[in-house]
């Protein structure tokens, strides 16, 4: 009976790593706020998520970081009071950022004369010169936190943070609006962050 036990103990133990495991990197309806503070919990295979209506959204908080391109300088959510903000968790060792930068620039270049700012995470850059190349080498010209250690997102409670990249669209409160866990084309962004704009 106690062996019984014990292999049932061990069985429940595995399922649950192994549920664990296999939401790592996805997102689902099950993603919500309490009291108002977004909490990413329990992701269900799906790789973005829209929160609507406007009282469903949650907060994200105090969101800060070292500029990549000006390391004594500080990038804060607060900086873009106001404005809906895009933010995007990315790195340059990261083959599909490559492909998504150029989309998310002419996402920035088509939006922000509304009131948008796109602010860039970086992560898992060791070489703070590397990122910084290539951001000169992409064009980018939006503001990005130096965070190889993932800090930053360690804040954001529940949020995977072995998916890169990631973005999340907040409105002009700065309530997480949609989650994408997977990169982006223009076409896929910028309807959501022209109708949060226009809210």
């Amino acid at each position: 009976m106690r062996s019984r036990r014990l292999r049932l103990a061990i069985a429940a133990a595995c399922a649950a790593v192994v549920g664990v495991a296999s939401t790592a990197c996805a997102t689902g309806d099950d993603a919500v706020a309490y009291g108002g503070t977004f909490n990413f919990v329990s992701p269900g295979g799906q790789t973005e998520i829209f929160y609507d209506p406007p009282e469903e959204r949650g907060s994200l908080g105090a969101l800060s970081g070292p500029s990549l391109m000006n390391p004594d300088e500080t990038l804060s959510l607060e900086d873009f009071e106001g404005q809906v903000v895009v933010i995007n968790v990315w790195g340059q060792w990261c083959a599909p950022c490559r492909t998504e930068m150029p989309e998310l620039q002419r996402m920035y270049d088509n939006t922000k004369e509304l009131g948008v700012q796109l602010v860039g995470i970086n992560v898992r850059d060791n070489a703070i010169s590397k990122p910084q190349d290539f951001v000169t080498d992409y064009g980018l010209t939006f503001p990005s936190i130096y965070d190889p250690p993932m800090r930053t997102l360690l804040s954001m409670r529940g949020i995977p943070t072995s998916v890169v990249p990631m973005t999340f669209v907040l409105d002009r409160e700065h309530r997480v609006a949609a989650v994408f866990l997977r990169d982006l084309l223009t076409e896929d962004v910028q309807p959501v962050v022209e109708r949060l704009a226009a809210e």
